[in-house]
């Protein structure tokens, strides 16, 4: 079962009021998918299943904290199981490289892949296509030190935690990227 972003939206905001039977309904349309991409990182099929139930109580308790500007429902659970995945690694293994390459094709190849409806596609502004092209453009590591910033709303000590970094250099990358993505909107706004 395939449910369209606008319907997950919807479960997960029932699910924030703590509506049981929304939050199955969003478990049913989406943990295959999850479990899959926890399968992709982890291997193992009970290591996976363990990441799948410890992130479903996460979007349980953080439901209230999604933002449906900021991601689409899909990428902000991909995203809950994807670091519970890491987690788990580097609990496991003690470290993890990140490759900041496959990094978004990872997570992409993760979520849904359906056209937009006509009215979704309305609403796609030229802001966000124009932010899109100019945070492309960015240097991988930039790019992902700023993803995990801002998309996933963590601290500079948690980046520089998460991709094994000095908080200077962390610092200095969202700095850099975001001065990059102004100058790069600026120059499209001339255009």
């Amino acid at each position: 079962m395939t449910a369209d972003t606008r319907q997950l939206k919807t479960w997960l905001a029932a699910t924030a009021r703590k509506d049981g039977d929304a939050f199955r309904q969003l478990y049913d349309a989406t943990s295959s998918k999850l479990f899959g991409f926890a399968l992709r990182i982890l291997v193992k099929r009970e290591l996976a299943e363990e990441v799948i139930q410890e992130s479903f109580v996460s979007i349980w308790n953080n439901a209230a904290s999604y933002q449906a500007g900021l991601a689409a429902p899909m990428t902000w659970m991909t995203t809950i199981v994807r670091n519970k995945a890491f987690d788990t690694l580097r609990r496991l293994d003690g470290a993890v490289e990140i490759d900041a390459d496959n990094f978004d094709k990872e997570v992409m190849d993760a979520l849904e892949s359906v056209d937009p409806t006509p009215i979704e596609a309305l609403q796609i502004s030229d802001e966000s296509k124009a932010l899109a092209r100019c945070f492309a453009k960015l240097e991988s590591l930039h790019r992902q030190a700023i993803a995990l910033a801002f998309y996933h709303d963590l601290s500079h000590s948690e980046v520089a935690e998460q991709l094994a970094l000095p908080i200077g250099t962390v610092k200095t990358w969202v700095r850099r990227g975001l001065e990059k993505l102004r100058l790069c909107l600026t120059k499209l706004e001339g255009v």
